[in-house]
């Protein structure tokens, strides 16, 4: 295997987020990964798993979830101070060629010998395969067997996903009082902590992100972190339970991210930066247009300096749900006040605007509304619905909010909107320092051709309605063909 690895430190990501990013790497890409992060406590199991006798607990009861999954083994857990690694590869054919079946043994001892190697080299003495278990141990050539690693993974078809929890700092009590880890009662658990490994999360992910490379991919490693410390004041207040409040200031954590210099926003920005605003007859008619029907726009809200050359064009992106958001991004303009109700009749409002401009593509955006229990979903799938039956022939684009990684994102999906859109704005290591009330992994999994159900590929677009012949370029796996214009994009860049 010669491609790079793709390392990506992602933070703390709750598990069903990482395993429909996992999934959707695993199905739609045949790029090389390891994804490193945390998670909250959970406790996984496969469909094998005995949970009459090895699960102790009523997991809500303790503060975690239970997932089941596709992979071997009985119950575990993963939870803060683990370093969970997944690493998303595409294998040789175990009797070469360029067909046939991966070698799995083998893959599951490359594995064990990457975390061995690492603990090795970490400081951490007698780290061994166990004859009989799973994973990677200490202390059993002494005869005091310790797993400090649990290893389970799956590979179909030559790709592999799944992989491997070491405890560094982890709460034991989770595996000593609330589960049997892995079903073996004989044996117990430990973490480097407990040994007298003094290292950090992030020393120890280096050292296991360096030796994953050198054993599957030459040690050639494409680098990209998004956040080492998740501080509660760089959420909004919505995001830590508190309720409206003020922005959370930027620069601050732009600094700590390793972002300085640039230009000041009270300086005056250079003329090639600077657009040229000209308020023609075509602006005023559409501003008309927006105020008559008492409408919001992003391009007002948000500050845009391309307002002027878009509604020249009688384009404009309506904001439903208000103007009021309940996050905190820092390069955004809107409103971090209390939001008011939905308007219920602003759909209706919206189509009327749609016709009068006579738009054939209208794009709708939207407030984040983490204090309504959809998120604003329906009202927008009303928005939808209601500019279809106003303006059959006109096309739809959505640009939404992460829902929280909820499954209310299918009360819009149900509504078929043309194009299902939403930014991740920036680039994995500033991700925590511009949005530190989204998630880089949760927008990566609505971004995806699963449009919210992990290991479901759907194209964007709806085919039962007209589609101009010059949009031809297809989305992988579209029924369309070159009728379809959407190409999905690749992930985790």
């Amino acid at each position: 295997m010669t491609a790079p690895l793709n390392v990506r430190w992602l933070g703390r990501v709750p598990y069903r987020e990482a395993f429909a990013l996992q999934d959707a790497l695993f199905t739609h890409t045949d790029r090389q990964y390891l994804l490193l992060l945390e998670h909250p406590h959970v406790f996984t199991h496969g469909p094998s798993a005995e949970l009459d006798k090895n699960l102790k607990c009523i997991p809500e009861a303790v503060g975690a979830e239970l997932v089941k999954v596709n992979r071997g083994g009985d119950v575990t857990y993963h939870g803060p101070g683990q370093l969970v690694g997944y690493p998303i590869l595409t294998l040789a054919p175990k009797h070469g060629g360029k067909a046939g079946p991966a070698d799995t043994t083998a893959y599951v001892h490359g594995i064990e010998q990457v975390i061995i190697d690492s603990l090795t080299e970490l400081g951490v003495a007698g780290a061994s395969r166990f004859d009989g278990y799973p994973g990677v141990w200490l202390g059993v050539n002494e005869g005091r067997p310790r797993k400090v690693c649990a290893i389970g993974v799956r590979l179909t078809r030559g790709r592999t996903m799944h992989g491997f929890a070491l405890n560094v700092e982890t709460d034991l009590t989770y595996m000593r009082e609330h589960i049997v880890p892995c079903g073996i009662a004989e044996h117990p658990v430990t973490s480097l902590r407990e040994e007298g490994i003094a290292a950090s999360m992030r020393e120890v992910a280096d050292v296991v992100a360096r030796h994953v490379a050198a054993r599957f991919s030459n040690g050639e490693v494409d680098r990209r972190d998004v956040a080492w410390v998740h501080r509660p004041e760089d959420l909004s207040p919505f995001s830590r339970g508190a309720g409206a409040g003020e922005k959370v200031r930027l620069t601050g954590r732009l600094a700590q991210a390793g972002v300085t210099g640039g230009i000041a926003i009270e300086e005056r920005k250079p003329d090639w930066l600077r657009p040229k605003v000209h308020h023609g007859p075509e602006v005023l008619e559409t501003k008309k247009v927006v105020r008559d029907l008492g409408l919001v726009t992003v391009c007002e809200e948000a500050g845009c300096p391309n307002l002027s050359e878009c509604w020249a064009d009688r384009t404009a992106t309506f904001m439903v749900l208000g103007e009021r958001c309940t996050r905190a991004c820092g390069f955004c303009l809107v409103d971090t006040r209390k939001p008011l109700d939905p308007e219920t009749d602003e759909p209706a409002r919206v189509a009327e605007a749609v016709a009068r401009m006579g738009l054939m593509h209208a794009v709708l955006t939207m407030v984040a509304r983490d204090d309504l229990a959809d998120g604003g979903m329906a009202h927008v799938a009303d928005c939808v619905r209601a500019i279809r039956r106003r303006s059959p022939l006109t096309r739809v684009e959505t640009l939404i909010s992460d829902v929280k990684g909820t499954d209310a994102l299918d009360l819009l999906i149900a509504a078929k909107p043309d194009v299902l859109n939403h930014n991740i704005e920036t680039v994995a290591r500033l991700q925590r320092a511009v949005r530190p009330s989204a998630g880089y992994a949760r927008s990566h999994r609505r971004g995806r051709g699963d449009v919210g159900r992990p290991g479901k590929h759907r194209c964007r677009h709806r085919h039962d309605r007209p589609v101009p012949a010059s949009h031809h370029e297809p989305s992988p796996g579209c029924t369309m063909g070159r009728a379809c214009r959407v190409r999905a994009p690749e992930v985790i860049r």
